[in-house]
C-alpha cells in the first residue's frame, strides 16, 4: 500500500462526501484512507485509550456510511467537519464514562501528558508526526495560564464558565487566556498550514 501523502486531507472534498452519501463504496474507502489516521490520532489524544478510539471511529464511519451524520458546507471544510465530529463524540464518551462513575478525571488529566510524551505512532504519516510536533512545540511556548485553559477546553471539552470554576479565575481572565492562546497558536502554526496547503 502506498504511503499517504502529506496533503491527503485536502483530497477530502465536498463532492467526495456527496458520493459517500450516495452509497459509493469506492468514495467511502477513499474517505477512510485519507482521514482515518488523523481522526484516530485525535481520538486517542482525547480518550487516552487506543481500543476506545478505534471503537469510536468505527461508530463515526458507520454513521457517515448510513447517512446519520451529514456534511454541511456551512460547517467548514470536510476535514474540519470530521475533526469536529470526532472530537465532539470523544468528549461525549468521556462525559458518559464520568457519569457511570469511572475515574474519568484522572484519565483526562493524564491524557494530554501521555499524548505529548508518546513515541510516534507507526500508523501516523510523516505529515501527522510533523503536525503533532509543531502543535506540541507551539503549546509548550504558551504561558502556563493559556496552556491550562486550552487543555481544559480542548481535552476535557469544558465551557468557558466551567473552566473559570475549575481554575477559580474570573470568566474574563479565562476568555483572555483562550483568545490569546489561540491567536498565538495560529501565528505559530501559520507557516505549517501554508506549507500543508501547497499543491
Amino acid at each position: 500500500m502506498d504511503k499517504p501523502s502529506p496533503h491527503t486531507a485536502s483530497t477530502i472534498t465536498p463532492s467526495l462526501l456527496a458520493r459517500v452519501a450516495k452509497g459509493e463504496q469506492q468514495a467511502f474507502s477513499q474517505l477512510y484512507d485519507h482521514s482515518s489516521t488523523r481522526l484516530f490520532t485525535l481520538a486517542v489524544k482525547v480518550l487516552g485509550n487506543r481500543e476506545e478510539a478505534a471503537a469510536l471511529l468505527q461508530d463515526i464511519y458507520g454513521e457517515i456510511w448510513r447517512n446519520q451524520s451529514r456534511y454541511d458546507v456551512g460547517r467548514g471544510t470536510p476535514i474540519a467537519w470530521l475533526v469536529t465530529l470526532t472530537r465532539g463524540r470523544a468528549i461525549d464518551r468521556l462525559r458518559a464514562r464520568a457519569a457511570q462513575g469511572h475515574q474519568a478525571a484522572t484519565a483526562l488529566n493524564e491524557a494530554p501528558a501521555k499524548a505529548a510524551n508518546q513515541t510516534p505512532n507507526p500508523v501516523e504519516t510523516e505529515a501527522d508526526q510533523a503536525l503533532h510536533l509543531a502543535v506540541s512545540e507551539a503549546l509548550a511556548g504558551l504561558p502556563p495560564g493559556q496552556q491550562q485553559a486550552l487543555d481544559l477546553a480542548y481535552y476535557e471539552g469544558l465551557s468557558l464558565t466551567e473552566i473559570a470554576v475549575r481554575l477559580n479565575q474570573p470568566l474574563d481572565t479565562v476568555k483572555s487566556h483562550i483568545m490569546l492562546g489561540m491567536a498565538q497558536l495560529r501565528d505559530e502554526l501559520q507557516e505549517w498550514w501554508n506549507q500543508d496547503q501547497l499543491p
